[in-house]
């Protein structure tokens, strides 16, 4: 808990208009209430496109913040006098902290002295109206996050659009409540509800996200727009299932029926990501959210969200592709290596306990003389040899291997074909063959051979380093006989190019 009498900084102003403030929260009916989907996905955005590990929807009551939606955060709820949100909501405007240890209002407060450990602190107001009243701001969508950091204008517009789409979720949820209590004033919440409904149109354009219905009785779709704007279809009355799902692969139907049939016999709700063709061709990536719609505790309908995340998806795998690749020569870098391997071992581990474990191999290859390439031909033309090793590894007659490069003149070979490893020996001595090459400028020409050491994933093997330190090991030995040459663990006989005999 934190102790009030000694937080030693001081706590924000409250606003002027706090009677106000607190009849309209009152009135929006939101505090203390079970978590939503939507006040969900907000946070999830913000945490994920800004980079913060903290994403809140805050409410500020009268002695305390109370978290609508939250996520990085395991509590609910933190005083007033110690929320950075009652600051933002005090003064009505963004605030920005880009180090609170260096701000004079917040170095000393105990969520940047103690747990959750807060640096940087991103907040915009979340406003509220009743009746024709001025909006006034109920709490805040902030991010937040442990270390410092810079936020740019970009960001911000970005935290704002996001708090527009909260705004219209909670004078959306505002509205229907009007319209339930306040029948005799019927006109008045229609309009009301035609704004909102706009506000969340525009929410949804902006967000790239819709919304959708299905009925079970007889699987008719009802779309928002935005929905049929995704699916590049005009605006209709109803898309029928059938033909809804004709805009994912065939692969991803049955995982989403699926989905669907279990969501529908148990309540559970589903969310998925899937490739996508909308109606002009065009491969895009979607998510959709729903749950179950009950009345009179029986089934009639899935509700759920729709959206575009076809940038983002991209994004991801590109950061996926760019540190899983050696960018020079195209295999496999040495941390997806590391990935692989430990997930070999992991399936050749459960595959033991089965009694059917597969056979493996793992080589660890060394360029000779690469650094001389490098001294005499210039780095260029080392990097030329790097790619031509590289793309040997990858000849048609190692299919099914994988080649990765561990770093400087280091590669590495993990081969599980058994036509391959039914000849180890005669592999190897193929490699030696293949990895010799002559690198030559006007002056001088280099030799480039490679060196191999081999082991055998063997019965108990469950370290990546273990089965690492046999192959290096092998490989050593064979360098320190004669370079250009091979060597199994285990096996005392060297392995050679025919051209190769060693020296007396």
């Amino acid at each position: 808990m934190v102790d009030r009498t000694s937080l030693g900084y001081s706590p924000a102003p409250l606003p002027p208009t706090e009677a106000e403030r607190m009849a309209i929260l009152e009135h929006l009916g939101l505090l203390d209430t079970p978590p939503e989907r939507e006040f969900d996905t907000i946070v999830r955005m913000a945490s994920h496109l800004l980079g913060c590990k903290i994403a809140l929807v805050s409410l500020v009551d009268k002695d305390r913040q109370w978290f609508k939606a939250k996520t990085g955060l395991d509590v609910s709820q933190t005083p007033r006098e110690v929320a950075f949100c009652a600051h933002a909501v005090a003064a009505n405007d963004a605030l920005v902290v880009p180090d609170a240890t260096a701000d004079e209002r917040f170095a000393r407060n105990p969520l940047v002295t103690g747990a959750p450990g807060v640096r940087f602190y991103a907040g915009v107001p979340l406003r509220a109206g009743q009746n024709e009243g001025e909006a006034q701001p109920m709490g805040t969508l902030c991010v937040i996050d442990d270390k410092p950091r810079s936020f740019g204008a970009q960001e911000l517009e970005l935290l704002n659009e996001l708090a527009e789409l909260a705004e219209a979720l909670m004078e959306a949820r505002a509205t229907t409540a009007d319209a339930l209590r306040l029948a005799d004033e019927r006109g008045h919440a229609l309009r009301k509800l035609d704004q909102s409904n706009r506000k969340l149109r525009q929410a949804e354009r902006m967000a790239n996200v819709g919304s959708w219905r299905l009925t079970l009785d007889d699987n008719r779709a009802e779309w928002s727009e935005q929905t049929y704007a995704i699916h590049g279809v005009p605006v209709g009355d109803g898309t029928p299932l059938a033909e809804a799902m004709e805009f994912f692969p065939l692969a991803s139907r049955t995982i989403i029926e699926a989905a669907m049939h279990r969501s529908i016999s148990t309540g559970a709700p589903f969310d998925f990501e899937s490739d996508f063709i909308n109606a002009q061709g065009q491969l895009r990536r979607v998510r959709s959210m729903a749950e179950l719609e009950l009345a009179d505790g029986k089934p009639v309908a899935l509700i759920g969200v729709f959206q575009d995340v076809t940038e983002r998806y991209q994004m991801e795998q590109a950061l996926r592709r760019t540190a899983n690749t050696d960018a020079l020569t195209g295999l496999a870098s040495r941390g997806h290596f590391n990935h692989h391997l430990d997930e070999k071992l992991l399936r050749a581990s459960q595959d033991e306990r089965a009694g059917d474990q597969d056979p493996m191999a793992l080589l660890l290859i060394d360029l000779d003389n690469f650094k001389a390439v490098n001294d005499r031909c210039g780095h260029p033309a080392g990097d030329d040899l790097l790619r031509l090793m590289a793309s040997r590894l990858q000849a048609s007659y190692l299919e099914g291997s994988f080649a990765a490069r561990l770093g400087g003149d280091e590669f590495v070979l993990m081969v599980s074909d058994r036509t391959l490893l039914a000849d180890l020996p005669g592999l190897m001595q193929r490699l030696l063959q293949d990895l010799r090459h002559t690198v030559s400028n006007a002056v001088e020409s280099v030799h480039v051979s490679a060196t191999i050491g081999a082991c055998w994933l063997e019965t108990g093997d469950e370290n990546r380093s273990d089965l690492l330190h046999r192959a290096d090991t092998a490989l050593y030995e064979a360098k320190r006989v004669q370079r250009g040459t091979a060597k199994i663990d285990g096996l005392a006989r060297l392995i050679m190019p025919k051209a190769i005999r060693l020296s007396a």
